[in-house]
């Protein structure tokens, strides 16, 4: 049974609506915000507090016709996409908002193009549903009983066949053709519905109980058996280890020079605000800009209207339609946008970008520009680039403050220090990185403290030394300290005693590196969920690598998910922005900076340009789309 249907104009302005039980939620703000905004709409279905919402454009009147149904808690998760049409059993939903769209924009489409026009009175649109609802589940009750077995002309296989590649596009499109409902039965409906007053149809939706919390591994201490140390052989000859010692000069506290032209570039430092606040530089663009398509003829499209989004207007005759003619003004079509829709998804994966996610921004901006009319001296193609270039924009400008100096002025009014968590695959640069934003907050007077919780690898706790030593070396006065526990103790407990370390020192900011792991090692990624659970930080960072395309989907993805389903919270963390390395070798394919914001939602905090501690800069929006959409 359906629980509520909503048409609404695309600036989200409601003109009807009707519900068929009481709802305790509306979770159409979530699919405008989270779906239509976010250039998600090719998705089949989008759930919320256990609502299943699909929905269909009438983009010749800017309208967004939405229905919402009740799915079981118990079955919505990673496959209720699946489960959709056989826990409901609507398997008409499709048909609906298809015939539903087209009987409203046959009764109310003029009015709502006529210009100056007010918002069109919807009185008789009430009947016009409800009959159009009885006809197609009368329609789909009869289908069920008498189903007959599909044609094999009907069927996927046959379009491989030697039969289909023979047959002309005119019989493909007539075989295709069926129509979505009974005209004559729909009218009987209508006039039964007009005979006897309307009574509301409350009902079939079950009542829904409260979301079972699904069980979530605890993180605990670690269980396992201390096993014996084997004292090793001593060989005749052998140095001792008192000599051992002699010779190790990790620890030493010998004073060393340390040579500090190589470790700043002084043009690439940042600029101080007149309030004295040290902001990094931005990252430069290119100079030869360019846009993509800008240098095609496309010979092959038809010119069409200057006015990008004018409404579809009723056909004329005589004069007038003979001038439209000669200045092309043309319908956009799925036939006609398509040629160019691949296009455009091949050059974005030629620019590093993951292929799925170039498929989804594709159909999704298709969707948005079916039923849109065009005219005069614009092509289909330089409008697709308009269309994607804002889609673009609206993915990567950031939803949360990336203002991390304005949250580590909140922490210290509170008292505490604020701390930051590096995490990410082997090999990204997490540590180099640590060491750059390490130097911009010394820049601000920021007291620092590196928290060396990668016990894992071999050197990482020297390498942190290094940088801590150079840090020294840079700012006469700089307060950069290492609090490190040497190699195989708890990453969680090193972390945890750090920040209570700060807190008695008077440091301002905590950040805790942690050892590179890839997205599939089990046992590491539940360590790195206990390390988050324990300590509760105030920012995750994801630090990863320009270089990858469809990788940088799955790390991120399998980061987050081990994030919660190890965390044994109901409130779990998940990444809170990202750093992106090597991106001084990559030229303009910065697709990852799209892949990687369009999963997860979070901003681009910073990218890394090179070896010196000022190479860290910010990124610029306009410089990531200019590159994307550059030939």
């Amino acid at each position: 049974m359906l629980d509520f249907f909503t048409i609404t104009t695309k600036g989200g302005l409601v003109l009807w609506t009707k519900a068929y039980g009481p709802s305790q939620s509306s979770p159409i703000n979530n699919l405008i915000q989270e779906v239509l905004i976010e250039e998600r709409s090719s998705t089949q279905v989008y759930y919320k507090d256990n609502y299943a919402l699909r929905w269909t454009f009438a983009n010749d009147l800017d309208l967004i016709f939405i229905v919402g149904s009740a799915v079981q808690p118990s079955v919505c998760g990673a496959t209720c996409v699946a489960a959709y049409p056989k826990t409901l059993g609507l398997t008409y939903i499709d048909t609906l908002l298809k015939a539903a769209s087209i009987q409203f924009s046959d009764l109310y489409g003029e009015r709502i193009l006529r210009k100056n026009s007010s918002i069109p009175q919807l009185k008789d649109w009430e009947v016009q549903f409800e009959a159009l609802l009885q006809t197609i589940e009368d329609q789909d009750a009869l289908s069920k009983k008498s189903k007959q077995p599909r044609k094999f002309e009907e069927t996927f296989g046959y379009a491989n066949t030697l039969a289909f590649s023979r047959s002309k596009p005119e019989d493909i499109k007539e075989s295709a053709k069926s129509p979505l409902l009974d005209e004559d039965e729909f009218r009987k409906n209508v006039e039964l519905l007009k005979k006897k007053a309307i009574s509301p149809r409350m009902g079939g939706r079950k009542g829904k109980g409260a979301k079972s919390p699904t069980a979530s591994p605890v993180i605990g201490t670690d269980d396992t058996k201390k096993k014996s140390i084997k004292e090793g052989r001593k060989w005749d000859g052998a140095i001792s280890a008192k000599d051992a010692k002699s010779l190790d000069y990790s620890n030493s506290e010998a004073s060393e020079t340390v040579i500090t032209d190589h470790l700043v570039d002084r043009s690439g430092m940042g600029q101080h605000d007149q309030d004295g606040t040290y902001n990094v530089a931005d990252l430069d663009a290119s100079d030869d800009e360019g846009s993509y398509g800008s240098n095609d003829s496309d010979e092959e499209y038809a010119v069409i209207s200057s006015r990008s989004l004018q409404a579809k207007k009723p056909a004329s005759t005589g004069l007038l339609s003979f001038f439209k003619s000669m200045t092309g003004q043309k319908e956009l079509t799925d036939e006609n946008l398509e040629p160019v829709m691949n296009k455009m998804k091949e050059h974005l994966v030629n620019k590093n970008v993951a292929a799925n996610i170039a498929q989804h921004l594709c159909d999704s901006i298709a969707k948005g520009l079916v039923g849109q009319t065009l005219g005069s001296f614009k092509s289909i193609q330089s409008h697709v680039k308009q269309s994607m270039e804002l889609a673009l924009k609206r993915i990567l400008t950031p939803k949360t403050s990336v203002d991390l100096l304005r949250d580590i002025a909140q922490a210290q009014a509170e008292k505490r220090p604020y701390t930051i968590v590096f995490i990410g695959v082997n090999g990204v640069g997490k540590s180099t990185n640590l060491s750059k934003t390490a130097f911009w907050l010394l820049q601000n007077n920021l007291k620092i403290l590196i928290a060396a919780c990668d016990t894992f690898r071999s050197g990482a706790v020297e390498q942190l030394r290094v940088h801590v030593r150079n840090l020294k070396a840079l700012e006469q006065n700089a307060v950069v300290d290492l609090y490190e526990k040497g190699y195989g103790k708890d990453s969680a407990a090193i972390a945890k005693e750090a920040i209570s370390s700060a807190k008695i020192t008077g440091h301002d900011v905590v950040l805790i590196d942690t050892a590179g792991r890839m997205q599939d090692n089990d046992p590491l990624m539940r360590a790195l969920a206990k390390l988050v659970t324990v300590n509760n930080p105030d920012k995750i960072i994801f630090v990863g690598e320009a270089l990858v395309g469809n990788e940088a989907v799955d790390q991120l993805t399998k980061f987050n998910a081990a994030l919660k389903d190890f965390s044994g919270l109901a409130n779990p963390r998940h990444i809170d922005g990202m750093i992106l390395t090597k991106f001084d070798t990559i030229d303009d394919k910065v697709g990852a900076a799209l892949s990687m914001t369009y999963t997860t939602g979070q901003p681009i905090l910073f990218v890394g340009t090179g070896q010196t501690y000022t190479d860290l800069k910010n990124m610029k929006v306009s410089h990531v789309v200019a590159s994307l959409l550059k030939d």
